[in-house]
């Protein structure tokens, strides 16, 4: 069975593409964005557990968190 990790990254408009890109790189996969006057933007994104080499950490936030 497929096993996830999960991290969610707060989304800035003027650097969007470039936040999404280099999360794509690490392998990490948006899956849902969320809006909310408290928090702003953030994204939810996934990737397969085991899918980068250890040391290895997408910038910006804590893998799982």
């Amino acid at each position: 069975m497929q096993k996830w990790e999960y991290a969610t990254v707060p989304l800035i408009s003027h650097a969007l593409q470039e936040i999404l890109n280099q999360w794509g790189e690490e392998g990490w996969e948006l899956v849902q964005v969320v809006e909310s006057q408290a928090t702003g933007t953030t994204g939810y994104l996934k990737r397969a557990k085991g899918g980068e080499p250890s040391g290895s950490d997408a910038p910006g936030a804590t893998p799982g968190t």
